[in-house]
């Protein structure tokens, strides 16, 4: 490196404090628009070298490569890595063109330089994350509060509509039995599918809202697997779809409500119904490892789409017409694997369809 007077190694160390002045004002707070910082940071750079009209400074993370000019020729460059937590993730360069100057062109002082700015950098980075999880963290609670007042309503509500609904059942009932027109037989018909179907929604209310009572125990996966398999047979049949269900290990034995996750398997199992096409095939996978459950259930229907997978597991959010569901049964699914400390995940299935997946622990 090459060694040059004083007064002009002043104007250099002036350069420098410059450019760390600068890139302190700039990354002095997170700000949203990451791109824009990082372009204003490597600006400041570039004109800190001792020849800076022809330096090229050019930084790469994982989300950005970005460069102050375009880099035609060969060069030579010095660089500094650039670290979270002390796992390189990148590195910020400085070049010259190689036809012009060697690698002793550049000053020790401005390798330091290049050090220091690659932390300023990491540490800007790693602001900026903890910034966003943070605010991820917020609307969590948020949304966690929200959801607790809607549970306390919920619950509230279904207490208020099952004694009613009760009473409804009970008189429709009564009435079908000792009426002999035809005509009001078909309308109290109406009347008691309506009220069936009304419960049914109160059910998952309660559930919802957690008030229905959780009963762990251990026991055998198989039977109640088979059991809603038989008891939506008319379901396949009515919609001509097959159904493939498929144990890795019959004898798989975890620590469950059996109610609820019979539950689970039900407004799967339909929702999977509803989205498949005419003779198309729902699968039903049940594995084990030495710690937990694994339920697959891969249809071959329309899909989700990206903009709305966050949202299928809010309470009352449905695609279906307003007579074909409340939108609570994929709320109620996720009550139930959250409460049993379990894991669902929703997947594209190939080329078409959904894949949803529980994992619950064994014990």
């Amino acid at each position: 490196m090459k060694s040059f007077p004083t007064k002009e190694k002043l104007k250099e160390r002036v350069k420098e404090l410059t450019c760390l002045y600068e890139v302190s004002q700039i990354i002095a707070r997170p700000d949203s628009k990451q791109k824009q910082v990082l372009k204003k940071k490597i600006s400041s750079t570039k004109k800190a070298w001792r020849y800076n009209k022809e330096a090229i400074a050019e930084l790469v993370i994982p989300e950005y490569k970005l460069l102050t000019a375009k880099l035609n020729e060969h060069t030579v460059s010095q660089n500094s890595d650039i670290r979270i937590a002390n796992v390189v993730v990148g590195y910020i360069k400085v070049h010259y063109p190689k036809s012009k100057y060697a690698q002793n062109d550049f000053l020790k002082e401005e390798q330091k330089l290049l050090n220091t700015l690659a932390f300023e950098i990491g540490t800007y980075l790693e602001k900026l994350k903890n910034f966003e999880k943070k605010q991820i963290l917020m609307r969590t609670v948020e949304r966690a509060d929200r959801l607790s007042v809607l549970g306390e309503m919920t619950a509230g509500i279904a207490h208020e509509l099952n004694t009613p609904l009760g009473n409804i059942l009970g008189y429709a009932e009564l009435i079908k039995s000792n009426n002999t027109d035809p005509e009001i037989d078909s309308d109290i018909s109406t009347v008691i599918h309506s009220v069936i179907y009304s419960r049914e929604i109160v059910k998952k209310l309660m559930f919802f809202s957690c008030e229905m009572p959780q009963q762990l125990q251990l026991k055998e996966i198989k039977p109640i697997v088979t059991f809603a398999m038989s008891f939506l047979q008319q379901n396949f049949q009515k919609k001509n779809i097959n159904s493939e269900l498929i144990f890795k290990n019959d004898t798989i034995i975890a620590r469950i409500d059996v109610v609820q996750i019979t539950q689970v398997f039900f407004n799967l199992l339909i929702n999977a119904i509803h989205a498949s096409p005419d003779k198309g095939t729902i699968k039903t996978i049940i594995e084990s490892d030495s710690q937990h459950l694994f339920i697959t259930i891969k249809d071959q229907g329309t899909g989700i789409p990206d903009a709305i997978k966050q949202k299928i597991f809010e309470p009352f959010f449905t695609t279906k017409a307003p007579n074909k569901g409340c939108g609570l049964g994929l709320s109620v699914v996720h009550g139930i694997v959250r409460n049993h400390n379990g894991d669902i995940t929703v997947r594209d299935n190939t080329p078409a369809g959904t894949i949803f997946i529980i994992k619950l622990p064994l014990n």
